[in-house]
């Protein structure tokens, strides 16, 4: 059944379709803070491995939002590893083990690139959809990861 809450069918599909590749970018972004919290090593091992479990356990937050406002828009939310590789903006980088301050700079990057995109699907919400419900859960998702994103850059300074 399709939501009568004031947004046209046509806004409904491109915003569950942009919700789906932002549920995307969290979960690959979430299974890279996981692989680095397993196997983080060194000088600072306790302290980063409670950072990482700390920033994927609220990832785990965000998609659960992203996926319950996909459905709040009538949409079907993907749930496999097969969609999710399919439309990330996120790149994985399959059987490398990375040591801390490149775990830290890989994990800065990929938050700096979901809140670079993050501000355009906002501007897409707002303007082309007139979907204030998405915007302002994206916004808060975005301010989410530029806390991360400063924690993260301050290892690095």
């Amino acid at each position: 059944m399709i939501p009568k809450i004031g947004i046209s069918e046509v806004h409904l599909h491109k915003n569950i379709n942009l919700l789906s590749v932002i549920l995307s970018d969290e979960m690959t972004l979430y299974i890279k803070t996981r692989k680095f919290h397993w196997n983080v090593a060194g000088e600072s091992f306790m302290e980063l491995h409670k950072l990482f479990e700390k920033q994927y356990s609220e990832l785990e937050q965000v998609i659960d939002e992203v996926a319950e406002r996909i459905n709040k828009l009538g949409g079907k939310t993907i749930g496999t590893m097969n969609e999710f590789t399919l439309l990330s903006r996120i790149v994985e980088h399959p059987n490398k083990y990375p040591v801390q301050e490149a775990m830290i700079s890989e994990l800065l990057s990929d938050h700096e690139i979901l809140i670079a995109e993050l501000r355009k699907d906002i501007d897409i919400c707002i303007d082309e959809s007139h979907d204030a419900g998405t915007a302002d859960l994206l916004t808060g998702i975005l301010q989410q990861h530029e806390t991360i994103a400063w924690i993260l850059r301050r290892y690095l300074n």
